[in-house]
């Protein structure tokens, strides 16, 4: 028999917006992934997704609709950008940075547990997440690429990989910290 108050209990830590919220994050995260800026190294508006979506949903749904957008990629959906999918893009040379969006989720999770949901907390927790993003998915590329290319040194992968994406994932931060305060406080 299950107690009342476990019941209670259950029902407050978990509410039908958290159904509905993930999917929808999901979703506008595809939509960024597909938004392509033309340059020399095309940018997507994927980071700009991710960040946008832990300021304005949460740790704990923004993380949720990452690992679900990441699950939807997996399985062969075209959410990535160029509208890719399947395990050979989120496992492929640059699929650590995709799997490095979880790691900003996680990281914007615990500091705003700790230290609350101020305008500080979450811009630093974002760029520390980003920082630890970029190392992951450096590191991947480097090993995945290893035996095949000659040697990939730190200083190619970082110039083909992080350099050019600095400044405007750093742009697109502001703008998604700017964005979130302008939306509507979820429940």
């Amino acid at each position: 028999m299950i107690k009342k108050s476990s019941v209670s209990a259950a029902a407050r830590a978990f509410s039908p917006c958290d159904l509905v919220y993930p999917p929808l994050g999901a979703a506008l995260l595809a939509i960024s992934a597909w938004i392509s800026i033309p340059a020399a190294i095309p940018f997507t508006m994927q980071t700009f997704g991710v960040f946008c979506l832990l300021a304005w949903m949460g740790g704990k749904r923004g993380l949720a609709a990452i690992g679900l957008y990441l699950a939807l990629g997996a399985i062969g959906l075209p959410v990535f950008s160029s509208f890719g999918g399947g395990v050979s893009a989120l496992f492929g040379p640059t699929g650590g940075y995709l799997l490095g969006f979880v790691f900003v989720g996680l990281c914007y999770l615990f500091a705003v547990k700790l230290f609350d949901s101020k305008i500080w907390v979450k811009a630093l927790s974002l760029g520390v997440g980003m920082a630890i993003c970029y190392a992951f998915g450096t590191a991947w590329y480097m090993i995945l690429l290893s035996g095949k290319e000659e040697s990939v040194t730190l200083a190619v992968a970082l110039t083909r990989c992080v350099l050019p994406f600095l400044l405007p994932d750093f742009v697109k931060l502001a703008l998604a910290l700017a964005v979130s305060r302008r939306l509507p406080a979820l429940k």
